[in-house]
């Protein structure tokens, strides 16, 4: 994530259309524009401006064992147990274009596994 402090003006690519940003020279004691689209170096005049750059950290995530008696079961064969009775679930996981992703989770062993359809 990038903060963009001082630049009060918006530039535009002569060649492309896309938002200019500041780049400060190599030497650090310049500065241009760069569109980030096609490349495009613009060397105008650009009021003092600072860049900083922030990380967001990833969170732990902690997962809730869900009560799974609720979910509908099917027979399907645990490929651990090879018990033949699971739980079932489908979720989007990927784009809405793409079909979405079934779950199971074996009723003895409690082994959660995926296919995609």
């Amino acid at each position: 994530m990038h903060n963009l402090v001082g630049v009060l003006m918006v530039e535009f690519c002569e060649k492309c259309g896309s938002i200019m940003v500041p780049v400060k020279t190599k030497d650090g004691k310049g500065n241009y524009l760069l569109c980030r689209k096609c490349g495009h170096k613009a060397y105008k005049s650009v009021k003092s401006f600072k860049i900083t750059e922030t990380m967001k950290k990833r969170e732990k995530v902690t997962v809730v064992d869900k009560d799974f008696t609720t979910l509908p079961t099917t027979t399907k064969m645990c490929p651990k147990c090879e018990n033949m009775k699971a739980f079932y679930w489908v979720q989007q996981t990927r784009s809405m274009d793409e079909p979405p992703t079934q779950f199971f989770k074996c009723t003895k062993c409690g082994y959660t596994w995926r296919e995609y359809k």
